[in-house]
This record gives C-alpha cells, sequence and structure tokens, in this order.
C-alpha cells in the first residue's frame, strides 16, 4: 500500500490518543529520561510524546518527514504552550549533529523506519551512554471486542491491510539495538483500557494505516458509513472502552 498519514493529518491530532501518564512516569522513575534531557522524538507525527516530555522538563526536538504532521504538531504545542523544535527529516538520515541528545525516542513509528539504518543514526545523535527507547501503543483485539469487528471492517474496505490480530509486543526490537551496539537492553509492557466516544473512535480509525493514510477519499466516505453504522448496532455503549498494549524497549549507547 502506498501510506501518507499527512492526508490523514488533522483527524490524527484530533482523535488518536497518545500515551498515557503511566507511560510517561514510568520513564521518569526509572531513570531512561530525566528533567533536563536533550530528547530527540524520531516519526514525531503531530506531537503527543514530544509535548509529554516538554511538559516535564525535557529538551525536545520532534522529527518527521511529513509537512503536513508537522503543521498539526506546531499547532498543538502552540495551543498547550509548549516549546518544542521540529524539524522535517527522516529518522535513517536526521541531519543533526553528532552526540548532541541524552536520548532518542520512537513511539509507535519503529516499523515504518528502516530498522538496519535507524538505529545506528540513533547512536550517532546520542552522547556516549545515551539511551534509544523505543515504544508501541497498540490496541488488542480481543473475541468479541470492538477493535475485531474493527479490524475486520478494514480487512473487508482494504484487503491489502495486513495489520490486523498484533499482541502488542515486538520481540525484533532488541536485536535491532544490539546489532548497532546498544547495550544494557530492557523493557517493560503494561496493559490500559482507552476511552472513545464513537465519534473519535470513526476518527482514530480514519487516522490509521488501513483507511484514511491508505485508501482514496470516496473509499474512506464508504468505509466510515460501514464503521458509523457497525458502532450503531454492535457497541451501542458510550465510551467505548478500548483495550490497549504499552511496549518499550531500551537500551544504553557505549
Amino acid at each position: 500500500m502506498d501510506i501518507d498519514f499527512g492526508k490523514t493529518a488533522s483527524d490524527y491530532a484530533k482523535h488518536r490518543a497518545g500515551f498515557p501518564d503511566r507511560f510517561f512516569d514510568r520513564l521518569f522513575s526509572d531513570g531512561s529520561v530525566a528533567q533536563g534531557d536533550r530528547v530527540l522524538d524520531l516519526g514525531t507525527g503531530t506531537g503527543t510524546i514530544a509535548r509529554g516530555l516538554a511538559k516535564r522538563g525535557c529538551f525536545v526536538t520532534g522529527l518527521d518527514p511529513s509537512d503536513a504532521m508537522l503543521e498539526q504538531a506546531k499547532a498543538l504545542a502552540a495551543e498547550e504552550g509548549v516549546d518544542i523544535r521540529l524539524v522535517q527529516a527522516r529518522a535513517e538520515e536526521t541531519h543533526l549533529p553528532a552526540g548532541s541528545f541524552d536520548v532518542v525516542i520512537a513511539g509507535t513509528c519503529w516499523h515504518w523506519f528502516d530498522r538496519a539504518i535507524a538505529p545506528l543514526e540513533a547512536r550517532r545523535v546520542l552522547k556516549p551512554s545515551g539511551r534509544l527507547l523505543i515504544a508501541n501503543l497498540d490496541w488488542l483485539p480481543l473475541p468479541g471486542n470492538v477493535v475485531e469487528a474493527t479490524e475486520m471492517l478494514i480487512k473487508a474496505h482494504n484487503p491489502p491491510w495486513d495489520g490486523d490480530d498484533g499482541t502488542g509486543i515486538y520481540p525484533s526490537w532488541f536485536a535491532d539495538m544490539s546489532r548497532a551496539g546498544f547495550v544494557d537492553l530492557e523493557s517493560f509492557s503494561f496493559d490500559v483500557s482507552l476511552r472513545y466516544s464513537h465519534e473519535d473512535w470513526l476518527g482514530r480509525i480514519r487516522a490509521s494505516t488501513g483507511v484514511g493514510a491508505s485508501l482514496p477519499p470516496d473509499a474512506v466516505e464508504r468505509f466510515d458509513a460501514a464503521h458509523r453504522e457497525m458502532l450503531a448496532r454492535d457497541f451501542p455503549e458510550q465510551p467505548l472502552q478500548v483495550p490497549h498494549r504499552v511496549f518499550a524497549v531500551f537500551g544504553r549507547a557505549p
């Protein structure tokens, strides 16, 4: 599929929930991130992680290749009164100075990168003993739940999409880090239920790979109508309680 999140940037900014407070609390409590750290947020998108870290006292640069996503990140940062630097570039070639960051983080985007090159670039821009953190926030399809039903509907409207039936756990990230020379690898995970109104869930799914980022506008409209009908028929209670899993792996540059 031809993926372009810029086509759905407004839905992404308005409807797609970011990492919960518990995620940020964990990063600071275990020392992965500290107040005053200089942080590079790869694939920042609309800047949810960048803003979360900046609010907690970090100096954050958000990097993304999409101009449309960066415009949303800029608007949201201004709306929330948060100071972050935004750079348009790819994770594999940031054009940023070597040894200039304490932490490099990638949230729900690592699968879009060249996983042989991106960790080497992360290591280049990190200071000695700097930390690389890779994390995902994934919905969980469970028997009979709204995620399973939504995934089935996406597959019906977009058969090439293969993002269904995930577990939210990515053991291959350990190898990505190890091959790039990162050491002292650790990981954590936890499950969380996120609340979505019907309108927010509709927007969240439009702002996904299998719908707004890959389908043409008329196909998105057809999917959205079918999705709205399904929610009203099969999941009428609001807000929806949507299970998610946070999974993170972090390591230290030599």
